[in-house]
């Protein structure tokens, strides 16, 4: 999908970040685009982390009270 009518024009003004992003749309990979930029971010990082953890707890949670266990 590359090709001379999806170059970006050259111009005073270059957006480094915004360049990335529409190349990430226009290859399909904006999902992992987003889950990198996420993770390199300190925050996200930690509330990635304990969003799973709180799922997995969830998840077994549910599962000893069903006695799975």
């Amino acid at each position: 999908m590359s090709g001379p009518e999806n170059t970006p024009p050259k111009g005073n003004k270059d957006w480094e970040g915004l360049r990335e992003i529409d190349r990430a749309i226009a290859e399909n990979r904006l999902s992992k685009y987003q889950w990198q930029k996420a993770w390199a971010d300190p925050w996200e990082r930690k509330g990635l982390i304990l969003a799973g953890l709180i799922a997995v707890g969830f998840v077994i949670y549910v599962a000893i009270y069903d006695g799975l266990f």
